[in-house]
């Protein structure tokens, strides 16, 4: 039974590193439900990393920093013959921490700037590169956090680009719904709790924040990768035809068990042993 209608649909999945990615969860689920999938990688030496690994399939190069690169991957990709595309998966971020963590206050400009070029104002370009080859009821997903209301100091300025990013995808909804020809695309967000990448392992001291994150979970345990990709497979599909600007987050309970007994035990009375 094919409950997602994904068979035969084409997707463009950005930002696969390496097989811990959100974005590599996202595409072999689409895969697996019969999608079409085309890749989109940072750089060559990324394509070449990844050979192994995405044998076989459509791979591009595309480095959304450089001004002008997304709309030749759209140029390219039309060029193949995929002339229509049923969704896009976004899962790009990059921040600059190889000068170590610093008070947000000391953010620099330019790793302002890149983090948000790379990280969210990609999205908008992407939005407008693909316009003129996405299916009329095309679909799609970034990949955000599950809230933009905690100030963790160790995640500094990402905090307010991944907010940025959150609000692109509302304002590319309203704006693309303006115009009849492209009103049933949809724009939405998967709000995901702390995850265990190989982008995460470069934020200073995510490790513990991690482990504290998955004490305040429900359950527990932390979120895996693949059910967040369950949650943007399911975005991309038609099944969520009723979701556009909005975020679906995903956290295990994370955001709503802040006064968990334990925590508090932990936090007030360490040395009472439950």
């Amino acid at each position: 039974m094919d409950f997602l209608k994904l068979t035969g649909k084409t997707v463009l999945v950005f930002g696969v590193a390496n097989r811990k990615s959100v974005a590599w969860h996202i595409a072999r689920t689409l895969e697996e439900e019969g999608a079409r999938v085309l890749y989109s990688v940072r750089s060559e030496a990324r394509r070449q990393s990844l050979a192994a690994l995405l044998a076989g399939r459509s791979v591009y190069v595309c480095d959304v920093e450089q001004e002008g690169a997304v709309d030749r991957l759209a140029a390219a990709i039309a060029a193949d013959g995929h002339a229509s595309l049923h969704g896009i998966a976004h899962s790009i971020a990059f921040a600059n921490y190889a000068g170590g963590f610093r008070p947000f206050h000391e953010t620099g400009r330019a790793d302002f700037l890149q983090a948000t070029a790379v990280s969210a104002f990609s999205l908008v370009e992407i939005a407008r590169a693909f316009r003129p080859h996405l299916a009329p009821a095309a679909s799609v997903v970034t990949i955000g956090i599950s809230s933009l209301l905690v100030t963790p100091d160790n995640y500094g300025y990402m905090g307010p680009v991944k907010a940025a990013l959150e609000s692109a995808a509302r304002f590319l909804a309203k704006s693309f719904a303006a115009d009849p020809k492209t009103r049933d695309v949809r724009f939405n967000v998967v709000g995901a709790g702390p995850l265990k990448t190989s982008a995460s392992a470069g934020i200073p001291g995510y490790i513990e924040s991690y482990l504290y994150a998955e004490k305040l979970t429900f359950r527990k345990r932390n979120l895996s990768t693949q059910e967040v990709a369950d949650a943007a497979v399911w975005l991309l599909s038609e099944r969520s035809s009723g979701m556009n600007g909005a975020t679906l987050t995903i956290d295990a309970g994370l955001g709503s068990n802040y006064f968990d007994e334990e925590i508090i035990r932990l936090a007030m009375r360490p040395e009472i042993k439950k």
